[in-house]
């Protein structure tokens, strides 16, 4: 009973969060959330290179079943409206994508349904489905290493798509005639795609990360040209809303921060204000990857809260690095320092 209790309120909280943020909600956003799909494998899926989204999760089959059955439960309790919509990968040929190794009719639409607040207007559910319907980027891969390409057997190319039969080279897949625009300036590439009538996303993959990374895109020679023309306009313009942009995000981490501190203090009141402070500009330095930037993070959860803390003291208040630096195994070592953590948290949990 404990473990399903546990389950539907992780569901629940992910699902809220979900709905709150970006106004519908769907499953693969809240197993997103709950940390059950990592980022990565995610992408290799919907750019076709995993066969079905079971497959990329952290948990079995079984348990996302159990997690989709509370799912619905909830979106029924809330009268949420469902609005069934396409997955399609970004490969050259659109397939539709696979959730389920058995490809089950009920669990495919399940996992495709997204949802709506019952008030929402008709013609903004309608727009949020076109728009969640929409054919993801085509993804063309920077590879590592030479490949042979699956269509003409050419072994001098410089980046492949993936086919069903292997790696293409772009002459195979009709890109060639398409110009390589590095990442870096957001307006440039964000203007170039839009004056293209085709272009595919540039991914090479990190192995220190262990995922594949953007690095640009290609496009047409003349949307390039243009968009340039576009950037040297309004260059001023954009450059003080850069200025104003970066102060907002700013004053936005702050709030952040003192607000996570003073969750702290209602969740562990003998927590000293300065060790909270600490705590809260760590866990919620943006573009860090901590638990305080994810998205029950900045909602303030209390596990989300909790899990930041334990991490503080694990390494502040304990000999936990100490045992690392010797060579004794993460899990080991997390083992021997538990009853020390135990100890800071019950003292912190009391008032000063």
């Amino acid at each position: 009973m404990q473990s399903v209790s546990k389950l539907e309120r992780r569901v629940v909280t992910a699902a809220e969060q979900v709905l709150t943020r970006q106004g519908y909600v769907s499953p693969l956003d809240v197993l997103a959330g709950m940390g059950w799909l990592p980022p990565g494998h995610v992408t290799d899926w919907r750019q076709g290179r995993r066969p079905h989204l079971e497959g990329c999760a952290a948990v079995s089959a079984d348990r996302l079943a159990d997690a989709l059955e509370v799912f619905q439960r909830w979106v029924e309790a809330r009268a949420l409206q469902p609005s069934p919509v396409d997955y399609l990968a970004a490969t050259r040929d659109r397939r539709p994508l696979r959730f389920t190794a058995a490809g089950d009719a009920e669990l495919e639409l399940s996992f495709r349904t997204h949802w709506t607040p019952a008030d929402m207007s008709e013609r903004r559910r309608e727009q949020l489905t076109a728009r969640q319907s929409k054919a993801p980027d085509l993804v063309v891969v920077l590879p590592a290493k030479p490949f042979t390409c699956a269509g003409c057997g050419r072994t001098d190319a410089g980046m492949l798509m993936m086919e069903d039969a292997g790696p293409a080279c772009l002459t195979c897949v009709d890109l060639d005639h398409l110009v390589f625009l590095p990442a870096g300036d957001a307006a440039l590439t964000r203007r170039a795609k839009q004056a293209s009538r085709l272009s595919a996303v540039v991914v090479r993959f990190n192995r220190s990360r262990k995922r594949y990374e953007r690095q640009g895109l290609l496009v047409e020679e003349a949307a390039v040209e243009q968009a340039e023309q576009q950037c040297l306009s309004d260059e001023d313009a954009r450059a003080r809303r850069r200025e104003r942009d970066r102060q907002r995000r700013e004053d936005a981490d702050e709030r952040l921060q003192q607000d996570f501190a003073q969750q702290i203090g209602r969740l562990f009141p003998g927590c000293p204000p300065e060790r909270a402070a600490a705590i809260s500009r760590h866990t919620a330095t943006r573009s860090s990857g901590r638990v305080g930037r994810s998205a029950a993070g900045r909602a303030l959860d209390p596990d989300a809260v909790t899990r930041a803390v334990v991490a503080s003291v694990r390494h502040e208040d304990t000999t936990y690095d100490d045992l690392l630096m010797a060579g004794v195994p993460r899990d080991q070592a997390r083992q021997q320092i538990r009853d020390d953590i135990d100890r800071v948290l019950d003292g912190w949990r009391r008032r000063a």
